[in-house]
C-alpha cells in the first residue's frame, strides 16, 4: 500500500476517541482522511451513499469479503458493516493520513494483514468515569448503556494482551491525552506535508 501510513484508532464508546480526532483534524485540515464503510444496513435519513457508508446488499459484501477484499468486517444487530482495501486507498491517493476507528475484534483482524498502521487505544481512566461520561450524554437507554458497559470491560480486557497496541492513551485530561496522540503521530504527520510540497 502506498502513501502514509494508517492510522487505528481503538478503545471504548465515551473514552474520548471523537472528541481527540476532532481536535486533530482542526489542527490538521486534510492530512488525515477516514475510510469510507461498507455496511448492509439500510440508510438512514440524510446519509449519502459513498459519503457515509458504502450501502450494499449482504451478497454483494460477502462475495467481496470471500475475494479478500476487506481489511475487516463484522456483524452488529443483523447489519453487516466492514472496511475495504479500496477504501483505505483512496485515502491514501489523495496523500492523507487513513484514520481507522475500529474495535478490538477488528483490531485483531488488521493484525493479520499487511496494511502496517499505527495502533493507538484510547481508554478511560475507569470504568466507573466511563459510565458517568456515557450517563452525561444522555442518549443512551438503560439498556444501551448497559451493553456498552459490558462490551468496553471486554475490550479493556483483550486490550491488555502485550504488543497489541503501539500507544495506550489514558484519557482524564484531554489536553495531555491530545499531546501523546500528536506525538505519536508527528513523524506520519511531517511526512504527509513534506511529500505535499514537492
Amino acid at each position: 500500500m502506498q502513501g502514509p501510513r494508517p492510522v487505528v484508532l481503538s478503545g471504548p464508546s465515551g473514552a474520548g476517541k471523537s472528541t481527540l480526532l476532532k481536535k486533530l483534524l482542526k489542527d490538521y485540515e486534510n492530512i488525515f482522511g477516514f475510510s469510507v464503510s461498507h455496511t448492509t444496513r439500510q440508510p438512514r435519513p440524510g446519509e449519502v451513499n459513498g459519503k457515509d457508508y458504502h450501502f450494499v446488499t449482504r451478497e454483494e459484501m460477502q462475495k467481496e469479503i470471500d475475494a479478500g477484499e476487506f481489511i475487516e468486517h463484522a456483524e452488529f444487530s443483523g447489519n453487516m458493516y466492514g472496511t475495504s482495501k479500496g477504501a483505505v486507498q483512496a485515502v491514501q491517493a489523495q496523500n492523507q493520513i487513513c484514520v481507522l476507528d475500529i474495535d478490538i475484534q477488528g483490531v485483531k483482524n488488521i493484525k493479520k494483514t499487511d496494511l502496517n498502521p499505527i495502533y493507538i487505544s484510547v481508554q478511560p481512566p475507569s470504568i466507573e468515569i466511563l459510565e458517568k461520561r456515557l450517563r452525561d450524554r444522555k442518549t443512551e437507554t438503560e439498556e444501551s448503556l448497559q451493553k456498552r458497559l459490558t462490551a468496553a470491560r471486554v475490550d479493556l480486557e483483550l486490550s491488555k494482551e502485550p504488543g497489541l497496541f503501539d500507544l495506550v492513551i489514558i484519557n482524564d485530561d484531554l489536553e495531555k491525552a491530545y499531546s501523546e496522540l500528536k506525538e505519536v503521530l508527528l513523524e506520519e504527520i511531517k511526512k504527509t506535508e513534506e511529500s505535499r510540497k514537492s
